[in-house]
């Protein structure tokens, strides 16, 4: 698994694709999938954030997703859609819970800085296995470009 600043100086063109989806409505927006303690997946909306050289996300401390997060740390994330393309991003790994508070200092004051807020929601880094960016020509069109990248491979 590796840090967002690994996957950016490993595949910048997709990662800078992917922090285009990711930041494209000024906020970070995307939806996040954790496994359920059922095995099942759960899907909601979060705000990620891209800080300190990494991924983020603030999980509030009454969500669904906290539990399963702090079980069972896998994850895949997908860029919310464009209005005027069908371009997707999506990353996959797992989350792991940070307390440091000069790390959640950094990653708060980037957040708030979009316009976003937040109390006292559980801070977790996304660490990444892979990513995919789906490129597309105008609509309609089919089929993308796809681009792939993986930790540990070539």
């Amino acid at each position: 698994m590796k840090r967002w600043t690994d996957f950016a100086s490993e595949n910048p063109a997709m990662a800078e694709a992917g922090r285009a989806l990711i930041y494209q409505y000024r906020v970070g927006l995307g939806y996040l999938a954790t496994i359920r303690k059922d095995g099942g997946p759960r899907v909601h909306p979060v705000c990620p954030v891209l800080a300190n050289g990494g991924l983020y996300v603030f999980v509030g401390n009454h969500s669904p997703k906290l539990g399963d997060l702090l079980r069972d740390g896998r994850f895949a994330l997908h860029s919310f859609p464009k209005a005027d393309g069908d371009d997707e991003f999506y990353l996959a790994g797992r989350a792991r819970r940070v307390d440091d508070a000069a790390v959640r200092k950094a990653v708060y004051d980037t957040y708030t800085a979009t316009g976003a807020t937040t109390s006292n929601d559980t801070l977790f880094e996304l660490w990444l296995e892979r990513a995919l960016h789906a490129k597309y020509e105008a609509r309609p069109s089919w089929p993308p470009v796809y681009s792939k990248w993986a930790a540990g491979q070539p």
